[in-house]
Formats: structure tokens, C-alpha cells, sequence
């Protein structure tokens, strides 16, 4: 097959070069280390052992706790990814608690601490960890009814207090230790799907221009399949990003030009990124069932087509690409096709919906390509 052949049609020289130019893996590491991704998780345990330090130091040194074990605890579960999530889940934590520690004095008052006493706590606790509004952190009010239920001294004023104390440095702790933004990850997802539907498009012109089979056909197919994989976690990215907005410091503090103050819409991006899939899925099948017709394809349809195709898909690659002039060459070719009188019929309606789907792909690239503020060029 042509497209395997172009692959793998490498010179020795070419091959050996490559391998110089493989990365080391002190520079992989760096490179991996400067990920988006990676950095948000590094930060995030940085803040955990930021919060949970500073809620033991406080508990030790200014409460004068002799069993400073709730307030580090309740910070660690208040620090999150997001500041709205640490505040949503801070008031959840401090409710359950403070849930946990009333159905641990009611289980000391009314019957001692047993082994059944103690199991009726566990599973009074576990039942209202299934309440809808302390879902999250539910499983508080257990835990706390067993930290108290197995201390010697339970002091539950002190315990209250160190409740507070701890989610209070938790969200504070998130709040001013540079919470997270997410939109770097968001514009890494738009920019590498884009460049996967530019590679699909120039590998299929180059394979079309001398013709092509179903394997190949089938690749491009499980290649779209694998590009709405990674537009499902694009998806989830974007959410992500817009709750980290939520609540954020930062989204105040920003100083940016004004012809940026506008925020980006990745959810229309997205959704257009969705539909140009959807196209480049339908031309691929296009292209594959063609594969079974029969008589020979009209080269002057062939060499246009393939032509403008490889323009498209280098313009999807690349943001700084315009794409008008593309629309204009393929109107010209719709109208060059029709005013021709020896055209195969039987090829006709092929060539029609060929047409048809890269002009939705140019309207597309057209779109998403101008956004460039959520592409990530190099």
C-alpha cells in the first residue's frame, strides 16, 4: 500500500539520523516534568503538605492540643484541585464532622464505648454518608465518631475547634497558594486534535493522488475513532477549567491585553472540533466505499481534490493558515466538474459528497483555526 510504503520508504541515512535525534531521557524528564498536567498534581501535594503542616503547627503551638490529629486532618481534606471544590467540600467536611462528633457524644452518653456501641456509631455514620448534600465528604461523620469514640479525653469543644481550624487553613491555603487555572491543558487538547485531522487529510491526498485501499481507509476511521476519545477528555479538561475559574483569586488579579479580555469559548470550539470529526469520519467512508466502484476516476477531479485536501489539512494543522482562499478553489472545482460534459456519471455522486465534506471541513477549520487564543502554537 502507497501510504505504508511512503511511511516506511525511509533511507538508511534518514533512520540514522532520527535516532540522533531521539530526546535523552534527562530531556524527556524535564519535558514531562514541565507538563501542565504534572505541575498542577506537583502543586497539589505541595498545598496538602503545606496545609496539613501548618493546621498541626497551629493546634500544637497556639491551641495546645495534646491530641492534635483533627485540624491537619480536616485540612488535608479541604485542600482539592479547584478553590470552588475546596470550599464546597470544606463546608461538607465541616458538617460531617461536626455531624460525627454529635453521634459519637450521644453513643458515650447513652451507652459507653463497647464493641457494639462502637459498631452502631461505624454504621449510623456509613448510612448518613448517603446524604445528598454531604455526599462528598460524608464519610466524615464516621471518621470523626471513631477518632472521638478511641480517644482517651474526647473534648469535643476542643475537637470543634480544630475542625475549624483545620478547613479554615485548608481553603486558605488553596485560595492564596496559586490556585489552579486550566486553561494551558484545554488549548493542548484543541491544538493536538487539530494537527491530527490536518495529518489525516495530507496522508489522505497523498495515498488519493495514486490511489488507495479499505486497510487504508480503515486506519483513517480508527484515527477519528481515537480523536473523539481525545476529545471526550478535552471535554472534561474544559470543565475542569471552568470551575477552577470559579471562586479563583487569580481570575481577578490577571492583567491581560484587551483584545484578550474576552474568554475563550472551548465549549463552541469544541463543539465544532466535534463536527469537523464527524466530516472527516463521512469523507474517510466516502473514500472507502468508493474503493468497491467500478471504472476509473476523472484526473482532473483527482488532482484538484487532492490538491486543495492537502491545503485543508496543513490549514487544520496550522492556526496562522487562511483558509478562504481554499473555499474559493473548491467552489471553482464544484463549478469546473459541472460545466464538464465527458464527466463518469457513475462517479458523480462520489465526487459530490467528497466535495460536500471538505467544504464543511473549511467552514470548520475556518472557525476553529481563527481562535487562536485557545491554540497552542509553537
Amino acid at each position: 500500500m502507497q501510504r505504508d510504503k511512503n511511511r516506511s520508504g525511509s533511507s538508511d541515512e534518514d533512520l540514522v539520523r532520527d535516532e540522533d535525534e531521539q530526546p535523552s531521557l534527562g530531556a524527556k524528564i524535564m519535558h514531562r516534568l514541565r507538563q501542565p498536567e504534572t505541575t498542577s498534581d506537583m502543586l497539589l501535594a505541595a498545598k496538602g503538605v503545606i496545609a496539613a503542616t501548618a493546621a498541626w503547627a497551629l493546634s500544637v503551638g497556639v491551641l495546645d492540643s495534646d491530641v492534635a490529629f483533627m485540624a491537619p486532618w480536616t485540612a488535608l481534606l479541604t485542600v482539592h484541585a479547584t478553590v470552588h471544590r475546596s470550599l464546597s467540600r470544606g463546608a461538607q467536611t465541616t458538617a460531617s464532622s461536626a455531624i460525627g462528633m454529635g453521634l459519637a457524644f450521644a453513643i458515650i452518653y447513652f451507652f459507653g464505648v463497647t464493641i457494639w456501641s462502637f459498631g452502631l456509631a461505624v454504621l449510623v455514620g456509613l448510612l448518613g454518608a448517603r446524604l445528598s448534600w454531604i455526599r462528598d465528604e460524608g464519610v466524615a461523620i464516621a471518621t470523626s465518631a471513631i477518632f472521638i469514640l478511641t480517644s482517651d479525653e474526647p473534648m469535643f469543644t476542643d475537637r470543634l475547634l480544630e475542625l475549624v481550624v483545620g478547613v479554615a487553613i485548608g481553603i486558605a491555603v488553596n485560595v492564596l497558594v496559586v490556585p489552579p487555572l486550566q486553561n494551558r491543558q484545554a488549548a493542548r487538547y484543541v491544538d493536538n486534535i487539530n494537527r491530527r485531522m490536518g495529518t489525516v487529510l495530507v496522508e489522505m491526498a497523498d495515498e488519493f493522488s495514486d490511489g488507495w485501499t479499505t486497510d487504508g481507509a480503515d486506519e483513517w476511521l480508527n484515527d477519528t475513532e481515537s480523536m473523539n476519545d481525545e476529545l471526550r477528555s478535552a471535554w472534561q479538561t474544559v470543565r475542569f477549567a471552568r470551575e477552577a475559574e470559579r471562586e479563583n483569586p487569580r481570575t481577578l488579579l490577571r492583567s491581560r491585553p484587551k483584545w484578550q479580555r474576552d474568554d475563550v469559548s472551548y465549549e463552541e470550539i469544541l463543539t465544532r472540533v466535534d463536527e469537523g470529526i464527524s466530516h472527516l469520519r463521512n469523507l474517510t467512508r466516502t473514500l472507502r466505499e468508493a474503493t468497491y466502484n467500478e471504472g476509473s476516476w476523472d484526473e482532473r477531479f483527482r488532482t484538484g481534490w487532492v490538491e486543495i485536501a492537502r491545503d485543508v489539512g496543513y490549514a487544520v494543522a496550522d492556526p496562522d493558515q487562511s483558509v478562504e482562499p481554499l473555499y474559493e478553489r473548491l467552489r471553482q472545482l464544484s463549478k469546473d466538474m459541472s460545466d464538464s460534459e465527458n464527466l463518469p456519471k457513475i462517479q458523480w455522486p462520489t465526487y459530490g459528497a467528497l466535495i460536500s465534506s471538505l467544504r464543511h471541513i473549511i467552514i470548520i477549520v475556518d472557525d476553529v483555526a481563527s481562535a487562536r487564543a485557545a491554540r497552542e502554537t509553537d
